[in-house]
């Protein structure tokens, strides 16, 4: 920590240096005590408006038990003076049962919907469990049903009996409009402090930290923790952007590097969960690879972008020769492809219908650009 002095003779170091240059032109500005004292606007409002619709989910398992607590008999050489001492201790030895030892664990979620009695969380955070229970704020406590779960995007949606209690949701926003430096805040259950808030900016989109093959996170440097994962990330209006899920800690405790999953990716996801209980993705079938520079000049291409396939999966939607290898990929669904690891993001997050093989291929010819 720098100490108190150097700080401030740092904050006056540049104004003495102007005035020795005689660079300074305008009085300098002061802050008044009334801004000093009630520093950046509050959030207080939002955070009491939204709070009811984060929930606290706790899960147990059981992690075995029923079998017998004998201590083994020890292997002794052949003819061993101890074997007969060793007979008769196991032989006199109770058997003893031991129950199933539950294990327990806690993480966030929140409502969607509060007419179907939806929550949506992490995967992670309900992974293997018996039992899971959504806690809400005034400390009543509902049992809830998977409905499905994600594990390539660490998704999880959730039901409750909504005719039990009065639920409140909150709806999602557009993480695509988010722009890096914009407010948002977290809510969720740290270390079982439920109802915890913190506030931070957006410090970077699409980040790829090998959690899988969709990595598209936004990064916050809100304070996340254990039992934050599941939660909302909310912008000022109060709409859902993210999703807490992974954070980049040598202690196991926030450092200001957090990771949450867009709302652009989370949507869909959710919706399928809640349709069909599984993920239906849109699917090419073709290996790519980079577009460099020498590439892109080879092909004559104005700039290297976009995805080159370097290869068709037999049996796969565009194995017709509709897509060939040596191709290059700059457009899909719409969207453009602005480097390789974009198209293995935009792709599954094309809505399909249930045969929905040959209308991939239709939009394959019609959007693809070799």
């Amino acid at each position: 920590m720098i100490p108190t002095k150097i700080l401030r003779a740092t904050r006056v170091a540049p104004v003495a240096a102007l005035i020795a240059l005689g660079g300074l032109t305008s009085t300098p500005v002061i802050l008044s005590q009334q801004a000093r004292a009630e520093g950046p606007a509050s959030v207080a409002d939002l955070a009491e408006r939204l709070a009811g619709a984060v929930v606290n989910i706790s899960t147990s398992r059981s992690t075995g038990g029923g079998a017998s607590g004998r201590v083994p008999l020890p292997k002794l050489p052949e003819g061993s003076p101890l074997q007969e001492f060793f007979d008769d201790f196991f032989q006199d030895e109770p058997e003893q049962d031991h129950e199933p030892r539950q294990a327990q664990s806690l993480g966030s979620g929140f409502v969607i919907d509060a007419e179907e009695g939806i929550v949506v969380t992490n995967n992670h955070v309900i992974s293997g469990a018996d039992e899971i229970v959504v806690n809400f704020t005034d400390g009543g406590k509902l049992d809830a049903e998977l409905l499905g779960v994600d594990t390539k995007t660490d998704l999880a949606v959730l039901k409750v009996d909504a005719s039990k209690r009065k639920l409140q949701d909150v709806p999602f926003g557009d993480s695509d409009k988010m722009r890096i430096g914009d407010w948002v805040m977290a809510i969720g259950n740290p270390f079982g402090l439920g109802g915890t808030v913190t506030v931070g900016i957006v410090s970077a989109r699409n980040r790829e930290i090998g959690s899988g093959p969709y990595d598209d996170f936004i990064q916050t440097d809100a304070a996340i923790n254990r039992g934050n994962s599941g939660g909302p990330l909310f912008n000022m209006d109060g709409e859902v952007i993210g999703i807490n899920t992974a954070i980049i800690s040598p202690t196991g405790g926030s450092i200001g590097i957090g990771f949450s999953i867009p709302s652009a990716l989370a949507i869909k996801v959710v919706d399928q969960l809640r349709e069909f209980g599984e993920t239906r993705r849109g699917w090419l079938g073709v290996r790519i690879q980079e577009v460099t520079d020498e590439i892109a000049e080879s092909l004559g291409m104005e700039k290297a972008m976009g995805a080159m396939v370097s290869g068709v999966i037999e049996g796969g939607p565009v194995d017709d020769g509709s897509i060939q290898p040596g191709d290059v990929i700059v457009e899909f669904d719409g969207k453009a492809v602005e480097n390789v690891r974009e198209l293995p993001r935009i792709v599954p997050r094309a809505r399909l219908a249930r045969k929905s093989t040959s209308r991939l291929c239709e939009r394959v010819r019609k959007r693809l650009c070799g």
